[in-house]
């Protein structure tokens, strides 16, 4: 077993989704679930086939989304995961529609911080061991950072 480091792009005003699945109904079910989720998101989906002619599956309302995450899930190379980039949305929008989807087993990140996918390869393919999301902390948050986080999740509407 080789252990490999597989950064994943995440182009500024992108966030991505990075998780695992089972079936190769996959991406109809997460295109609709995405569509469904606000008329103004932006999103291209893919999903790496695990059997048969084990080819990465993509869809999306945007073409450059969707050359996006089919591109990194063939360079990612991880049998059944899928990768879904988002402009004009976030993860916490989707994530529990994601989740209850039946081919989903779970999700593995959702970030718009720089990722690393730890992976290990074998004969017979890839897997996903982890991943690296964003930085480790610096120290603790004070009363300043406190009232600061406080501010800003109201500033943009997710806490009254």
């Amino acid at each position: 077993m080789e252990i490999k480091i597989v950064p994943l792009p995440i182009p500024h005003g992108l966030n991505i989704i990075l998780g695992q699945s089972h079936f190769i109904k996959t991406v109809e079910d997460l295109y609709e679930i995405l569509a469904g989720a606000s008329p103004h998101l932006k999103f291209g989906l893919a999903f790496c086939e695990a059997s048969g002619p084990c080819l990465v599956r993509y869809d999306g309302n945007d073409e450059e989304l969707a050359r996006l995450a089919s591109d990194t899930a063939l360079s990612l190379g991880c049998g059944h995961t899928f990768v879904v980039y988002l402009r004009d949305g976030f993860p916490i929008n989707v994530l529990n529609a994601l989740k209850a989807c039946p081919e989903v087993c779970h999700i593995v990140a959702a970030t718009a911080n720089p990722l690393q996918v730890i992976v290990a390869e074998t004969d017979q393919g890839r897997g996903i061991l982890g991943v690296v999301d964003g930085f480790g902390p610096k120290g603790l948050e004070g009363e300043e950072e406190k009232a600061a986080r406080r501010e800003f999740l109201r500033r943009i509407g997710y806490k009254r």
